[in-house]
């Protein structure tokens, strides 16, 4: 199925939410799903990948997080807690009682807390590049290399310096193509997050973990994991997978921590298919479909 024209345009709106004013983004019909993006990434950036998605009638809610993007930050920061309390009241402030949530890297972070902590908003959860805890709190480490260039926002601001570090940081098509407009990250330079934005995030997720409560999640859950990604390695997935009751695993063979963006269509088509029918159990999916 092809992705819906490109002059379809989405519905911006403004909401005034915790003392913050967030831009949030809607875009086609169909079954609700609110998307949550990376450290540091602002609503443009999934911009295909929810095109693809509006295809298979899904309708997709995004945001920018408080102080990334054009959205104000906390005064103070907060914890993933806090941040996952914004995150539901913009969903009241849009009108939303219940969606679908999918998240990636620390999205998906964000997204296994709100479904922890207001199960009765979340119906399904899509879990994509992320983990159950840091490393040392049921997260297994990545790359160091990788880890320490998300230390700064410095990749959302140079793109020489993109290109440079993209391979090692992110693995997957980024090792081949590490110019940014050639596998869908160009965006990440139109709305650079704010420096204290950014460490706002990175003290959110700081010693954060959800073992103590994965495992009362009764959300069906989709986990996604790239088999070369630097950042999250593909065991985290297998961890979340066996914390989380209703869990399934699709690996995606040959993805990077990018994956969603690199290969929208394939990837929407599997989401779609999860938000849409019953399946468990484990496969993998390869460079052009699954196996």
């Amino acid at each position: 199925m092809s992705a819906p024209p490109l002059e379809s345009k989405p519905r911006i709106q403004y909401v005034d939410v915790d003392g913050l004013r967030l831009r949030t983004s809607v875009r086609g019909a169909g079954i609700p799903l609110l998307v949550l993006t990376g450290i540091g990434a602002s609503l443009e950036i999934s911009v295909p990948f929810e095109r693809a998605l509006n295809a298979h009638n899904v309708q997709t809610v995004a945001l920018d997080a408080p102080g990334t993007g054009k959205s104000s930050r906390y005064r103070r920061p907060r914890r993933m807690p806090g941040l996952a309390r914004t995150v539901e009241h913009t969903l009241d402030a849009l009108g939303y009682d219940r969606v679908d949530v999918l998240g990636a890297s620390f999205g998906g972070v964000l997204a296994q807390q709100l479904a922890h902590q207001a199960p009765q908003r979340v119906r399904r959860l899509v879990l994509a590049s992320t983990g159950a805890g840091v490393p040392g709190l049921g997260g297994v480490p990545g790359s160091p290399r990788a880890l320490l260039a998300l230390a700064t926002p410095r990749r959302y601001q140079s793109p020489d310096y993109y290109r440079r570090i993209a391979g090692a940081l992110y693995g997957g098509q980024a090792r081949r193509e590490p110019d940014p407009l050639l596998h869908g990250s160009i965006a990440r330079f139109s709305e650079t997050p704010s420096l204290e934005g950014y460490f706002h995030q990175l003290y959110a997720i700081s010693f954060w973990t959800g073992l103590p409560w994965l495992w009362h999640l009764r959300q069906p859950t989709l986990v996604l994991a790239g088999d070369d990604d630097p950042i999250v390695p593909v065991a985290n997935g297998r961890i979340l997978t066996a914390v989380i009751p209703q869990a399934r695993l699709e690996i995606i063979r040959g993805g990077g921590h990018l994956f969603p963006l690199e290969r929208p269509t394939e990837i929407a088509a599997l989401v779609a298919e999860f938000l849409q029918g019953e399946d468990s159990g484990e496969s993998v999916v390869g460079p052009s479909g699954r196996d």
